[in-house]
């Protein structure tokens, strides 16, 4: 068994390989893509967001728990049919830094360290769709499709491959493997801005709250932005392109409004 192992992974990464392919993301860019499959990302979301929630403890508050839900799923019913058709499930966790996440699979994680800036439902949608627009901009596969041939994608197709267990004990985690909570690129952070800010707006929020919502994280930060930031592009001019993008985004919101998309999260 130990000597057909090594073999039987080498012929999934190389076939994994073949599979790769290039593509157009929603602003332009060129991404390659591919090494895993649209299923195989949802059961590795599914398995780290079950990791996640394992790991750490998540808030007793009920109404904060509604709150995140009705956010994500107001921003849910705007996405095209492809990522409307999965169950979407959200979590808080306790946890004071400001934070959120997205997983393929249709899952959404939130710290209640983020409360602390994301001051009302505009702004925790500015967010969610943010983390939402890293699941449709397709990172995650982008992210895992750099990784094939490297080192650690060794565990990772291990865990594509059924074998959790042995993955758990000797490679770390799903989240570690798959590095789907690691920072993201500049380049996919700004994008994520581009699609989650449309998304917000396309809900029914007002664009302007993304703005609201980052000039808030900058400020609790001082000196030292919080780790979420740390790969983020550069505060001054991501707050513009974010105030020019809002404005031309209002058409977007008031439209959404008049076909009766009108949150109401609290």
């Amino acid at each position: 068994m130990s000597r057909t192992r090594p073999v039987a992974t080498a012929v999934l990464a190389a076939a994994l390989v073949a599979a790769c392919a290039t593509t157009t993301s929603p602003t332009g860019r060129t991404q390659y893509v591919g090494a895993v499959s649209q299923a195989q990302l949802d059961q590795l979301g599914a398995k780290a967001f079950a990791e996640q929630k394992a790991s750490k403890p998540q808030a007793s508050d009920a109404a904060q728990r509604r709150y995140v839900a009705c956010v994500t799923d107001s921003i849910v019913a705007g996405l095209p049919a492809q990522w409307r058709a999965y169950r979407w499930e959200s979590a808080v966790f306790v946890d004071d830094e400001p934070n959120a996440f997205a997983l393929p699979g249709g899952k959404v994680g939130v710290y209640t360290g983020i409360f602390r800036v994301a001051r009302d439902h505009h702004q925790l949608a500015a967010v969610i769709a943010h983390e939402v627009g890293h699941v449709v901009a397709r990172h995650h596969d982008e992210r895992i499709t750099r990784q094939v041939g490297a080192a650690g994608a060794v565990n990772l197709l291990g865990a594509l491959a059924g074998d959790y267990g042995q993955v758990a004990t000797q490679g770390g985690s799903i989240l570690a493997q798959a590095g789907f909570l690691l920072p993201n690129s500049r380049a996919q952070e700004s994008e994520a801005d581009v699609v989650g800010q449309r998304l917000m707006a396309e809900a029914g929020y007002d664009p302007r709250g993304a703005v609201v919502l980052w000039r808030n994280m900058a400020e609790a930060g001082g000196a030292r932005p919080p780790r979420w930031l740390s790969t983020h592009p550069d505060p001054a001019s991501r707050l513009r392109e974010l105030d020019t993008r809002a404005a031309s985004l209002e058409p977007v919101m008031e439209q959404a409004r008049r076909a009766g998309r009108m949150p109401r999260c609290r």
